[in-house]
């Protein structure tokens, strides 16, 4: 059994890969480290990233890689992820790949395994569009949907060869009950003796 949990959660949005990592996370007591979150916070707080964030969430744009990994690095060297982490929403492409991996090489460290929610293009948007009514989410308009999925289908979708080159991708089913898709996702990784350290 690994001492450690670094994982990597990559789906398109709408694949509900915020709900299966932080299940995850918890069910293997390592923090999940959304991004997403993260933005979403300093914009409720008003904080001037949430200000900076806002205008370009707004526009169906990304936040740039300076600022998001600066923020991640920020994030995994607080002592509750010294054993492990789950991210969601970072990398998103091959040059946040390259970051992370310099930033956990220096640490000693590297993933673990890549989990890869695989669902289907239509159902990501209709999971949207049902969010963004049920949440009242301004930034899930119908154009911008359609600019973050063609985002991650030219930006991010490219790291999972990279990954799977490294042997760490597990790519599961993300059509499902939520427990349907939390149960496959621990299997893949029991098959890599990723499971919760045993508590003394």
């Amino acid at each position: 059994m690994t001492s450690s949990a670094r994982l990597l959660i990559v789906g398109p949005q709408g694949s509900g890969k915020g709900t299966q990592g932080a299940r995850i996370a918890q069910a293997l007591g390592v923090p999940a480290v959304s991004t997403g979150d993260v933005f979403r916070a300093n914009i409720q707080a008003g904080t001037a990233l949430g200000e900076q964030v806002k205008a370009i969430t707004a526009a169906g744009n990304l936040v740039s890689d300076e600022l998001t990994g600066q923020i991640v690095r920020d994030r995994l060297s607080e002592a509750d992820a010294a054993t492990g982490f789950l991210l969601d929403g970072y990398p998103r492409n091959i040059q946040q790949v390259n970051d992370l991996d310099a930033f956990l090489t220096d640490r000693g460290e590297s993933l673990d395994a890549v989990i890869e929610l695989s669902v289907p293009r239509e159902e990501s948007i209709a999971r949207l569009a049902l969010r963004a009514q049920e949440q009242g989410r301004t930034d899930d308009t119908d154009e911008a949907i359609a600019k973050r999925l063609a985002i991650y289908e030219s930006e991010t979708a490219p790291i999972l060869d990279v990954y799977r080159e490294r042997g760490i991708v597990d790519q599961v089913d993300g059509v499902g009950t939520l427990d349907e898709i939390t149960e496959r996702i621990t299997a893949a990784l029991t098959a890599r003796d990723i499971t919760r350290p045993a508590t003394v």
